[in-house]
């Protein structure tokens, strides 16, 4: 047993020197990581921390989303509930008034987080939908101080120029999961459909935040080469959901990962995404349970805040408590 401790210690610390160095982990040296027993698991985690130490300090990433659009989505996702296509229980509404943005853009502020991320449902909003939005978000861009994220489905160069335009500086599109099972979570469009659009968004200057969800019954190597994906994509935030099954969707009955396994990926992500933003997003509160301030010293430095698209969270002043308990300075 101490045999063994030692080799997965020297495993961690020759890896930990690599990254200092300015050196990129290896899928090879990865997949070793997944191989740490829940037992040593503290040594890699603590490496993690230190890793995020040396290349993000203690600023931490808050961002308060509001679902400005819900359901009736054309996209088939087998992990949402506001897929048009499952029976899953969601709010439905049209976009909501640049007075209701407005005002959650007021409290997210209020209450302590540093970015605020509008979302719609579907591919992309209509001509006159994106219109009336762009004037919402110039409008909380000229009373908030505060930065603007979207979630808008799929981007064209058009509309990636009049939401940065618009005072938007971070641009959310999730790869979700690893290229080899994306076909098993998503049949309407095609992986490369949302590499372009990462692309588009960072060729347009947008801070790339694009990530995935675990817990899907993707295996951990898939985990990983979603991760390589992403770092090869060199996207700036990287939000890590945990899935929280939603009644009426394909995977519903889906097993999930236990809070160790969610706290090693968390900080395996950070070991091959050094200089990212890791954010811990949804299904925090369901699957890491009492582990979530760990999270934060086990490689991320961000988290979604105050609440989710179709799920509740922790109240927004809970989280902003949390966090800065952890040793982070906010913005």
């Amino acid at each position: 047993m101490i045999t063994q401790e030692i080799s997965f210690y020297r495993l961690i610390n020759s890896i930990e020197e690599k990254i200092l160095d300015a050196k990129s982990i290896e899928q090879t040296e990865a997949r070793k990581l997944l191989q740490i027993p829940d037992e040593f698991l503290m040594h890699l985690l603590a490496a993690a921390d230190r890793i995020r130490i040396a290349f993000k300090g203690s600023k931490f990433d808050s961002c308060s989303l509001i679902n400005a659009k819900s359901g009736r989505c054309s996209e088939d996702c087998a992990f949402c509930a506001q897929s048009g296509h499952h029976h899953g229980e969601c709010d439905v509404y049209g976009l909501k008034s640049g007075e209701e943005i407005l005002l959650a853009a007021q409290k997210a502020r209020e209450a302590g987080a540093s970015r605020f991320c509008t979302v719609t449902s579907g591919g992309a909003l209509s001509a006159k939908e994106f219109d009336t939005l762009i004037q919402s978000l110039e409008r909380v861009r000229a009373e908030v101080d505060i930065h603007l994220d979207a979630s808008l489905g799929f981007l064209d160069n058009v509309r990636a120029e009049r939401l940065a335009a618009a005072g938007v500086t971070r641009y959310n599109h999730n790869l979700e999961t690893s290229r080899d099972y994306y076909g098993q979570i998503v049949t309407t469009h095609h992986f490369d459909q949302r590499v372009d659009t990462v692309r588009t968004v960072m060729h347009h200057g947008f801070s790339a935040c694009s990530g995935g969800i675990i817990g899907m019954g993707e295996t951990p190597d898939q985990r990983l080469d979603l991760a390589f994906t992403l770092a090869d994509l060199g996207v700036d935030c990287v939000p890590i959901n945990i899935l929280n099954p939603r009644k009426g969707t394909p995977l519903y009955e889906v097993a999930q990962p236990e809070p160790l396994e969610i706290l090693k990926t968390i900080a395996i992500f950070r070991l091959i995404l050094p200089k990212a933003t890791i954010k811990v997003a949804g299904g925090r509160e369901r699957n890491l349970t009492d582990f979530q301030a760990m999270a934060l010293r086990s490689g991320a430095n961000g988290m979604i805040v105050g609440g989710y698209l179709t799920t509740g969270g922790r109240s927004l002043e809970d989280d902003v408590a949390m966090i800065r308990k952890a040793g982070y300075t906010m913005d």
